[in-house]
């Protein structure tokens, strides 16, 4: 024991008074009664040899109440196992450690909730031998147990652990602000090493268990031991939180003394003259630019109170922060500041031309803006839509009518989105929050009346966070767009001068109130004649020069080009095309590298495809030249363009299952109801062509469309369906010369259908085909399709399947026969 703490121990004991303590104890403990009245208790556990006040919940008063009743005030507190105990109103033995400390109440004090306030001295542990009751109360048979010694109680080796725990708890209360200087003359007072430990351990932070444990332990040399394995625990927790304390202080101190250093800078530089103010400075800056700014009022009055409040703010305050930012992005729109464009209408064909092959549809249209802007400037800039399937040239015919209007131009993507936020942005209440895209294109664009592509608004989503294209009805709409508000300006922003261009691959999925507000331009596919000049003219020229070749020493044939769009490049557009180029330009630079030519004269021919390009994809094309009964040619729209199909039928004779029809090939609704139209509807006029009347009733039709992974589906194979089924059921083979498109109405009529364009060009591109028949209602759009594309083909429009019928079968006469006897039948 150190010396300090035994002067403390000479100084403050009082042997007189700790006999008359002992001796009122040991009265005590004789009257400990046989049978005690258990109360659970919450928490920590109590150890003997303390006077203390301890509540009751109101649970347990009855059973305190008992005890005083019966017990003389004795009670027994047994701690809870488990620190959330069950929710039972009478807890069960199994809930309780076993080992728990016998207390006398002293004084009782009832509170409003019905609980108890208790002043009790804990006198001595106990262990429960068995339990007598359990209902109202729970009663047990008490073991008290002493403090036992593996010696004597006065050798050594306690003397040396409780010397070891007086000094290890010095040390801790030296650290801790729990360990009062009251608590330090207790513990140099206790004589019983045993008490003593008892007292350090209900004094110090340890957990439950461990007190638990140190209860459990007769043993005062190991009981000793333990609690010491505790207190060099609680040292090493209080060292490591002194360190983070003393981190802290010093970060803290840091601080305060690069503050105090910053103030008495900015006072010296006051003093010699210097202009130190961020936040003066910005004030100025902005007063400066409101001045020469012209804006709207509302516009102004927002930009005057937002730099007043800069003005009161501190600069270090978040606030500040946040309000600068919203400032300078005011002050970086272009509220009045525009590009002037080029009134050569000249000028502007040569550069749209120059760019692209074809188009005239789309070229058209920009020369009637032109002409109209000329004519009028203060007329508000359209919202166009160019629909089309990849690789047409939607995006860059953007950036070339940009360049002809003498325009910047931004371009973004709107695949995938699905917060409302990008389009109109956040409100400023959200930390981090920004404005949309729109304003954000205008800030970099620095112009108002930009050309701002919004690519893929056919790929739109919705989610939780809002429906974009909700938020671009406003943009896109000119008669509401002259007052934009984003939500993070809250400000109006004329956006009538922006020329909006939007492409998608198909309108299917465009929401009706959005594509109302734009004008649709298609971009049909280009056929092979389109593509060789194409090639030619643009891309060949473009992959040769980015691929490090001279354009003078490298030559492509017709031959070659038309067999790479015939064997690796069919698609209605020309991006794969182009890279079929690029990888053939790649293979001559390898070559001409590695072997360390000097000079090349190179000429692809179409017998040099295989060597550059390997074997052909598309070696010849799915749809069939020999037909055969059940098989019929039809031509339908995608998303990629316009595509050809072969539908097939077969008759399998089965029982089961009879006079029904199976479908394949990857249907969507619309074409599983118009194969079930065009089943019936044959089904009913079949013997007008000699069927017999039996014929679909004995078997079953299995009707495939090929490409099954291809998902199909729209209005429009209608009729070719009826033919291919007729053609089985007739057993009789179609023309192959011969493609036909539209819907079937269930009484026969030919409905009219879309994409009549993308359809021919398909058509067009297989190469046989001669005819197409088409729903007479879209004879209007005949007018639409390039001469070019029309040449060579004859089209037949048509009201009622009857007269296709008549076309494939040249069946006039046989019609009329089976007609006219059946007239005769039905007379009889």
């Amino acid at each position: 024991m150190s010396d300090e703490l035994n002067k403390d121990i000479d100084k403050n004991s009082d042997n007189k008074e700790n006999k008359k303590e002992d001796n009122r104890v040991s009265i005590v403990e004789d009257k400990l009664p046989r049978r005690l009245i258990i109360i659970p208790v919450m928490g920590k556990p109590l150890f003997p040899g303390l006077y203390a006040p301890f509540p009751i919940p109101p649970q347990h008063a009855e059973a305190v109440n008992k005890a005083i009743a019966e017990n003389d005030g004795f009670l027994g507190l047994n701690l809870y196992i488990s620190d959330n105990p069950p929710d039972r109103k009478i807890p069960s033995v199994d809930d309780i450690y076993k080992v728990g400390v016998v207390v006398k109440v002293f004084k009782k004090l009832n509170l409003p909730d019905g609980g108890l306030n208790l002043l009790i001295n804990s006198i001595k542990r106990y262990k429960i031998i068995r339990f007598t009751t359990t209902d109202p109360v729970i009663r047990a048979e008490p073991l008290y147990i002493e403090d036992s010694f593996q010696g004597d109680k006065d050798s050594k080796e306690i003397k040396a652990y409780t010397r070891a725990l007086l000094s290890e708890v010095k040390t801790l209360s030296e650290n801790n602000p729990l360990f009062t200087e009251e608590m330090r003359l207790t513990m140099v007072n206790v004589d019983d090493p045993g008490k003593l430990s008892d007292f350090v351990t209900s004094m110090i932070n340890a957990d439950r268990a461990s007190q638990q444990e140190i209860l459990e332990t007769f043993d005062v040399q190991d009981r000793l031991e333990k609690v010491l394995l505790l207190l060099q625990k609680e040292s090493e927790i209080t060292k490591i939180q002194q360190k983070i304390q003393g981190s802290i202080n010093a970060k803290v101190q840091k601080q305060q003394r690069d503050f105090f250093l910053k103030e008495q800078l900015k006072e010296i530089k006051k003093e010699l003259g210097y202009d130190t103010d961020p936040r003066q400075r910005d004030i100025e800056k902005y007063k400066k630019a409101l001045e020469e700014l012209d804006v709207v009022e509302e516009v102004k009055e927002r930009m005057q109170s937002e730099i007043e409040k800069i003005s009161s703010i501190d600069t270090h305050s978040p606030e500040y922060t946040v309000s600068k930012n919203y400032l300078d992005t005011l002050f970086a729109l272009p509220w009045n500041k525009e590009n002037k464009e080029r009134e050569d209408i000249d000028k502007s064909k040569k550069i749209l031309d120059r760019d692209h092959y074809g188009l005239e549809d789309v070229k058209e249209r920009i020369y009637e803006f032109l002409a109209v802007r000329k004519l009028n400037p203060d007329k508000k800039s359209s919202i166009l839509c160019f629909v089309g399937p990849p690789g047409v040239g939607k995006t860059s015919i953007g950036k070339s009518i940009a360049e002809a209007l003498n325009r910047p131009f931004f371009r973004f993507s709107l695949g995938g989105m699905r917060d409302e936020a990008e389009i109109k942005g956040h409100r400023r209440t959200y930390i981090g929050a920004m404005p949309g895209k729109i304003i954000e294109a205008l800030k970099i664009v620095k112009v108002k009346n930009p050309v701002l592509m919004l690519d893929e608004i056919d790929k739109l989503g919705t989610s939780f966070q809002g429906d974009p294209s909700s938020a671009l009805l406003e943009v896109l709409d000119p008669e509401q767009n002259s007052s934009f508000r984003d939500h993070y300006l809250d400000l109006p922003f004329d956006l009538s001068n922006v020329l909006f261009i939007t492409t998608a691959n198909t309108l299917d999925t465009i929401p009706r109130p959005l594509l109302d507000r734009m004008e649709v331009i298609r971009l049909s596919g280009y056929i092979m004649e389109e593509k060789l000049k194409i090639a030619s003219k643009y891309i060949i020229p473009r992959q040769v020069k980015a691929n490090g070749l001279d354009i003078k020493n490298i030559k492509f044939t017709n031959k070659a080009i038309s067999s790479i769009i015939e064997g690796y490049a069919r698609e209605a557009g020309v991006r794969n095309f182009e890279r079929r180029i690029e990888r053939i330009c790649r293979k001559i630079a390898a070559d001409i590298v590695s072997n360390n030519k000097t000079s090349y004269n190179i000429i692809v021919d179409d017998k040099d495809l295989e060597k550059y390009l390997k074997k052909p994809i598309f070696t010849e094309d799915f749809t069939e030249r020999d037909l055969k009964p059940g098989n019929a040619i039809g031509l339908a729209w995608t998303s990629m363009g316009g595509a050809t199909l072969t539908i097939e039928s077969i008759r399998v004779s089965e029982k089961k299952d009879s006079g029904t029809i199976n479908i394949t090939g990857q249907l969507g609704d619309v074409m599983t109801e118009s194969v079930q139209i065009a089943y019936s509807h044959v089904r009913s006029i079949a013997q007008n062509y000699g069927v017999n009347e039996n014929y679909f009733n004995d078997a079953v039709i299995h009707l495939h469309i090929p490409e099954g992974a291809t998902p199909k589906d729209g209005p429009s194979a209608g009729i070719t369906m009826a033919t291919a089924l007729l053609s089985l059921a007739m057993n009789k083979v179609i023309r192959n010369d011969t493609a036909m498109t539209g819907e079937l109405s269930l009484n026969g009529k030919v409905l009219p259908i879309g994409g009549l364009k993308e359809k021919t060009i398909a058509a067009k591109r297989l190469g046989f085909i001669k005819h197409i028949i088409i729903p007479y209602e879209n004879i209007r759009d005949l007018d639409e399709i390039p001469d070019n594309v029309k040449k060579g083909l004859t089209f037949h429009p048509v009201k009622s399947v009857e007269e296709v019928f008549d076309f494939m079968f040249k069946l006039n006469k046989i019609n009329k026969k089976v007609k006219k006897e059946k007239s005769k039948k039905n007379n009889k």
